[in-house]
């Protein structure tokens, strides 16, 4: 079984914003999985029942704002005695251009405060999809920008960048994460990701819950 975690704020004032582009994905893709309605568990909206490339998954969306999500991801992953290596979390990156992806197992925050708390609960052997947003321009504050909206550029993209991210998703599961990281993470597919995802068919635009980092 496998635990994918997408990472985001509650509340309306959070929806859509770059730092909710894991509750995004993870809004989509439990409708393509055939999970089940979301509840509310362990501090998290829980979806069961998935199926993703043959593999059971549940999706959870941690509720308790981003710097404290490991402790909703924690009690989950306990309870269904998933362990760190089938613990999926999908995230924005600010150090990835604006619809970048990078897989990813183990590693550091990086400056990520959701990342941060889930590494202070399953230690840092989990693995990852990450989903670049980018910085802000010039000297903006960081803070800010991954609490604001995409840009209507951006908007426009983003049906085929949650797509991809879907996609490198499904592959981590079915695939497992060293055979989806060559493929994903190597050269001509990290040039041609981009061109890729706008030619395939883009996810549904929904509205996801996101905020506070």
């Amino acid at each position: 079984m496998w635990l994918v975690v997408g990472l985001g704020n509650p509340g309306s004032e959070y929806e859509r914003t770059r730092h909710n582009v894991g509750f995004m994905v993870i809004e989509e893709l439990a409708g393509r999985a055939k999970a089940g309605p979301a509840r509310a568990k362990f501090g998290a909206e829980v979806l069961e029942g998935g199926n993703l490339g043959g593999e059971k998954v549940t999706f959870c969306k941690p509720m308790e704002f981003m710097n404290v999500s490991g402790g909703a991801v924690g009690r989950a992953a306990g309870f269904w005695k998933v362990p760190p290596a089938n613990v999926l979390v999908l995230h924005d990156e600010l150090d990835l251009p604006f619809g970048k992806l990078r897989l990813a197992t183990g590693g550091g925050p990086g400056g990520h405060n959701g990342i941060k708390s889930i590494i202070s609960t399953l230690g840092p052997d989990f693995p990852r999809v990450r989903i670049g947003i980018g910085r802000p321009p010039g000297s903006g504050d960081a803070a800010g920008y991954v609490l604001s909206a995409f840009s209507r550029d951006e908007q426009k993209e983003l049906p085929f960048v949650i797509a991809e991210a879907m996609e490198a998703t499904e592959a981590m599961v079915k695939m497992g994460a060293t055979a989806a990281m060559n493929r994903y993470n190597a050269g001509k597919k990290a040039e041609s990701g981009d061109k890729k995802a706008r030619t395939q068919t883009p996810a549904t635009d929904t509205v996801s819950r996101t905020e506070k980092k």
